[in-house]
C-alpha cells in the first residue's frame, strides 16, 4: 500500500457566479491546473497552483459553514505564503488589484511580512525570513 503523505491544499470559497480567476495569475503568479465550470460558464472549482502548492477556489455551497468572505466582509483565515521577495509580491498583487491590509516591514520575530485582500475578499500575508 503506497503512503501518501499530507498536503495543504486549501479549498477558498468565491461568490457564485464567478467568471474570471485572473487575480490569481496576475496577482499571485497562480498556474490554473483545472477547472469544472457550471453550465452557463461560471466558475464550479478552479484547482491552482504557486509553485508546487495546489489550491482550489470553489463557488459556495449550499452549507451555511463555507462561505466567501465578501458575504460576511471579512475572512476568518490568513493564507500565508512564504516568498523571495515580499515587495515585489505585493506589488503585483495591489497592480492586479489586491488592497494591501498590513504594509511591508520587518518583525523583531524575524520576519518580513504584508497582507492583501484579494478581489473575493481572502487575504494573503506575504513572508519570508530575515
Amino acid at each position: 500500500m503506497e503512503t501518501v503523505r499530507p498536503v495543504f491544499a486549501p479549498q477558498l470559497y468565491i461568490p457564485n457566479g464567478v467568471r474570471d480567476v485572473d487575480f490569481y495569475i496576475n496577482g499571485l503568479g497562480a498556474v490554473e491546473l483545472r477547472r469544472f465550470s457550471n453550465d452557463d460558464g461560471t466558475i464550479h472549482v478552479s484547482e491552482l497552483s504557486i509553485n508546487g502548492a495546489i489550491f482550489h477556489l470553489h463557488e459556495e455551497t449550499r452549507n451555511p459553514a463555507s462561505f466567501s468572505p465578501l458575504r460576511h466582509q471579512g475572512s476568518t483565515v490568513t493564507i500565508g505564503l512564504f516568498v523571495d521577495d515580499v515587495d515585489a509580491y505585493m506589488a503585483r498583487a495591489v497592480a492586479a488589484g489586491a488592497k494591501v491590509t498590513s504594509p511591508v516591514q520587518d518583525y523583531d520575530y524575524g520576519y518580513r511580512q504584508g497582507d492583501v485582500m484579494d478581489p473575493f475578499g481572502h487575504v494573503w500575508m506575504f513572508e519570508s525570513r530575515i
